[in-house]
């Protein structure tokens, strides 16, 4: 594998880590600026609603534009939103260049698939997209948990002060290793937006939304929910996360071979039962809490399995349901996972506001089976019985 492919796997992973290291320091946000939980988890919808409005926006704008000067000066400007939210004492102004740094990843996460997909050999382009991608779960296994730690020993100040210093990084390796790719033809945004006019893959896309919101919600608000279930601080929680993102990779690998051997339809429908299953376990330990940490850890490791289960599965049947406008679906696709992962944050704040984190897991449940049916519809808009998925083959976490 070229080193430019590392780089742009890298690339993800700075921005991967920034957007879901909210959710490990995300106590001690509240308390320095004198919000709520459930405002700085905002932080989270804000940054991910950005995202994925930007960057259908941003592969259109910017399509003409050099791919290595449109991420090295997104990058540039992602550092600086970074390092300025590690001096801010005001809630607004972090919330602003939340947005700032959005954009910014925005611009260059389209461009980065783009580069993997123009340089890379004859049958290997789904290697090399699979491998930049996987930035995407690897924050959570590396990125997260240590962007927690260093929340943790130094302030939550430190963590956006890591997450420059990693875009620093980042932007070096591109600089040094990324080739200028050949210029793509534009794709007008029309025709990049075209799917959404058709049922089966509108309702596919809303399921994907209903997917990341469910397992979101509890994600985005773990640290306040496990210190209420168990008194877990921010030195257990990094170890967690370690844990969810180990669990997370294995269940994306599982989820994608599910749907290859028992169609994306059963891989769905049990990965969706296992997860308002655990949902339901971590209701159930509420009524006896505080509840030992160790006893939290299996069932914590198969909520981020079956989370990262799921999104294989869905894909592939959003795939199949697009049928010629299937490459346009799957760049919706991005954009409905953060759609999901801004709504997930939102309802979960508004959640842990009115009635704290004891109902997160049971609302998220609710979600994924909303989910489910958003997806029992979508085959029906299509004509066909639940269950024509089975036979395309298995798609990639995230998109």
């Amino acid at each position: 594998m070229p080193a430019w492919l590392f780089a742009l796997m890298f690339t993800t992973f700075t921005f991967a880590t920034d957007d879901y290291v909210i959710a490990g320091v995300l106590p001690a946000i509240a308390a320095d600026l004198g919000v709520s939980e459930a405002a700085a988890g905002q932080l989270v919808t804000v940054f991910s609603l950005a995202f994925a409005l930007g960057a259908p926006v941003a592969s259109v704008v910017a399509a003409r534009l050099p791919r290595r000067g449109l991420i090295g000066g997104a990058l540039l400007v992602f550092v600086a939103a970074n390092w300025a939210a590690a001096f801010t004492e005001s809630y607004p102004l972090l919330m602003g260049l939340r947005v700032l740094a959005a954009l910014a990843a925005a611009a260059v996460v389209p461009a980065a698939y783009a580069i993997a997909t123009a340089l890379a050999p004859e049958g290997r382009t789904g290697r090399y997209l699979a491998l930049v991608m996987g930035g995407l779960t690897g924050s959570l296994a590396l990125g997260v948990p240590i962007g927690t730690w260093v929340g943790g020993a130094f302030g939550w100040q430190a963590t956006f002060g890591l997450g420059g210093a990693l875009g620093v990084v980042a932007l070096a390796a591109v600089y040094w290793t990324v080739p200028e790719p050949p210029a793509a033809p534009a794709v007008p945004m029309g025709e990049r937006l075209r799917p959404l006019a058709r049922p089966p893959v509108l309702l596919g896309l809303l399921g994907v939304v209903a997917i990341v919101m469910g397992s979101m919600m509890v994600l985005t608000y773990l640290a306040p929910y496990l210190r209420d279930l168990a008194g877990v601080g921010a030195a257990e929680l990094g170890w967690i996360f370690v844990l969810a993102g180990v669990a997370g990779f294995a269940g994306g690998h599982l989820g994608g071979r599910a749907a290859d051997r028992w169609g994306a339809d059963r891989a769905l429908l049990a990965g969706v039962g296992g997860f308002t299953a655990v949902m339901a376990a971590f209701t159930a330990c509420w009524f006896v809490r505080p509840v030992p940490l160790p006893a939290l850890l299996p069932l914590l490791a198969i909520w981020a399995g079956v989370s990262w289960w799921i999104p294989p599965p869905a894909q592939t049947r959003l795939l199949a349901m697009a049928g010629s406008a299937g490459p346009q679906a799957l760049a919706l696709n991005s954009s409905a996972v953060y759609v999901g992962v801004s709504f997930g944050g939102a309802l979960g704040g508004v959640l842990l506001e009115s009635w704290g984190s004891a109902v997160l897991p049971a609302v998220a449940a609710l979600v994924e089976v909303a989910a489910l049916l958003l997806m029992w519809a979508a085959a029906r808009s299509a004509g066909r019985g639940y269950g024509v998925a089975a036979s395309v083959p298995g798609g990639g976490v995230g998109g």
